[in-house]
């Protein structure tokens, strides 16, 4: 599949079939995500790969009752290790950047998703509390995204996009 092919079909699904998503085939999609660009090659990315129907309970639950999380049957849960951002940027690299660079390790691993035939959407709306309580996350790590994973059981029509006229501005705003 070509890169922009992909960047133009992939859709956020939100409705899974009950087919299970092999173990090989998640960490060929982190395996994408992890060749994202990152600050200083800092790579502040920890992936959490989540099958329990327990603890996928508990993020539909933080992610404001958003059920279709726990119907997918793999969750992989992208979070910012904050406190490696830290050691070589400051607090620019705890509060931007390591959020920057999980940001693009996510784009990379729902494109591979895509790229395989697999359905997956970005949640960011979630309490990132209830969220980091339910995987036992460290302090410093702090959760980014929760992609629920599966075959698609849907096929979303593309959405409205702002025309490039009204989002360029040349040299200044």
């Amino acid at each position: 599949m070509d890169v922009f092919e992909a960047i133009k079909g992939r859709r956020s699904t939100r409705a899974f079939m009950e087919q299970d998503v092999p173990q090989e085939i998640v960490e060929k999609l982190i395996d994408a995500a992890r060749w994202a660009p990152s600050a200083g090659n800092v790579q502040p990315w920890e992936f959490i790969i989540v099958r329990n129907p327990e603890i996928k309970r508990k993020l539909a639950v933080a992610a404001l009752n958003q059920t279709f999380i726990e119907e997918a049957p793999v969750v992989v849960v992208v979070c910012a290790d904050q406190q490696r951002s830290a050691k070589a940027y400051g607090s620019r690299g705890s509060t931007l950047y390591c959020i920057q660079d999980t940001a693009a390790a996510t784009q990379n691993l729902l494109l591979a998703a895509h790229a395989l035939g697999l359905g997956a959407c970005w949640v960011g709306a979630f309490r990132e509390n209830q969220a980091s309580e339910a995987l036992n996350l460290p302090s410093h790590v702090r959760p980014v995204a929760i992609i629920p994973i599966g075959h698609p059981a849907e096929k979303p029509q593309p959405r409205p996009r702002r025309s490039l006229k009204t989002i360029i501005h040349n040299e200044t705003y």
